[in-house]
């Protein structure tokens, strides 16, 4: 949203905020003297989805008439003040705008009257301007208090939401286990039943040269099995997420890879706790590893970068796309799931056409 649009969109909140105080004050005048109806609900329903619209608050409906009353006693003033903001604003701006008019409209006698006036009106517009959004602010907040949800609701929230990570940790964990029970079973295991076959021939066979073939495959097949094993070892725990950190285990992913992955890692100070490196580490490898499978991409780039309080894992290719972006099956939701259990945030940006952009945001504290 451009700076002129989020300014009018302010000024039109103000505006209509203003335009119901009036009936917000007679609301609140006959509700406290004990006359019945439903208008403060009305009213503050109003004003709750005015503030959704031009200022995109979440607030919940009134819980009660009395909640109601309480919200709107407090907010009439504010509805008064905003209209008496938007009216200064608008004696700021013509000042402000003098030099454009004032010439063909008006005879000034000294023109640095004009100057000066103008300059007067910019600092009053901008002083408007710092009040209009102190006063959205506060109107938000007001809400917030009056209207938003109580300590039990908040806490029932809460409890339901870890309950439902639980449960979605407890299935991306049996998710896990069965993919590497099924890699040991079709991997390691047919590598290691191959591998004794061969051993097996190898003693039987009674031509020495035919027993050297043979135990030259066993030893390749050994090689398999060992690769496939460090494979299925990696993708379970890699061990220099442990040793050297989480940018030496995004490098040994991007060493693995058959694309090429670009490795930005832009952490510097005191490294994030390990639930949030290992997080960090398979959110990057399952979007690598869906890039390989899925997208067609040529190359894909994993970018890691701190914004307040949070590591934000980004990973992009340049695929196909057409990937969900609220994943229901599958490996991103396995990672949904993970990153859940940090009370974070997994979003899937992947239009038809490309590019794929799965953003990871992990709290730290």
């Amino acid at each position: 949203m451009g700076f002129t649009e989020r300014w009018l969109r302010l000024a039109a909140g103000l505006l209509l905020g203003g335009l119901t105080a009036l009936a917000e004050f007679a609301c609140v005048v006959g509700g406290w003297i004990g006359m019945p109806g439903t208008g403060a609900l009305r009213l503050a329903e109003w004003e709750r989805r005015r503030l959704a619209v031009f200022q995109a608050a979440e607030l919940d409906p009134p819980r009660s008439r009395k909640a109601a009353l309480a919200y709107l006693s407090a907010r009439w003033p504010l509805g008064l003040f905003g209209l008496l903001v938007l009216l200064t604003s608008l004696i700021a701006l013509a000042y402000a705008s003098l030099p454009l008019w004032a010439w063909f409209v008006l005879e000034p006698d000294a023109p640095w009257d004009i100057v000066f006036s103008a300059l007067g009106g910019l600092f009053l517009l901008f002083l408007c301007a710092q009040g209009g959004r102190g006063l959205a602010q506060l109107d938000e907040q007001l809400a917030r208090r009056h209207l938003g949800p109580s300590e039990t609701e908040l806490l029932r929230r809460r409890v339901g939401e870890l309950a439902e990570t639980r449960a979605g940790v407890m299935q991306a964990v049996h998710d896990e286990r069965r993919r590497i029970e099924r890699d040991l079973h079709d991997g390691v295991q047919q590598r290691l039943v191959a591998l004794g076959m061969l051993l097996g021939r190898a003693r039987r066979a009674t031509d020495p040269a035919k027993a050297d073939a043979l135990l030259h495959q066993a030893h390749e097949e050994s090689a398999h099995a060992l690769t496939d094993l460090r494979e299925t070892a990696w993708r379970i725990y890699p061990a220099a997420l442990d040793e050297r950190g989480l940018a030496a285990a995004l490098e040994g992913l991007a060493e693995r890879s058959v694309i090429p992955v670009q490795v930005s890692y832009e952490l510097d100070g005191t490294p994030p706790p390990v639930p949030v490196q290992t997080v960090a580490y398979f959110v990057a490898a399952e979007a690598v590893t869906n890039t390989l499978k899925h997208s067609g991409a040529t190359r894909a780039d994993i970018r890691v970068t701190r914004r307040d309080t949070e590591v934000i894992v980004r990973i992009e290719d340049d695929g196909d796309g057409g990937a969900p972006r609220r994943p229901t099956t599958g490996g991103l939701l396995g990672l949904s799931r993970r990153v859940a259990a940090l009370d974070g945030r997994l979003d899937v940006d992947s239009p038809p056409g490309g590019p794929t952009v799965i953003t990871a945001e992990l709290p730290c504290g």
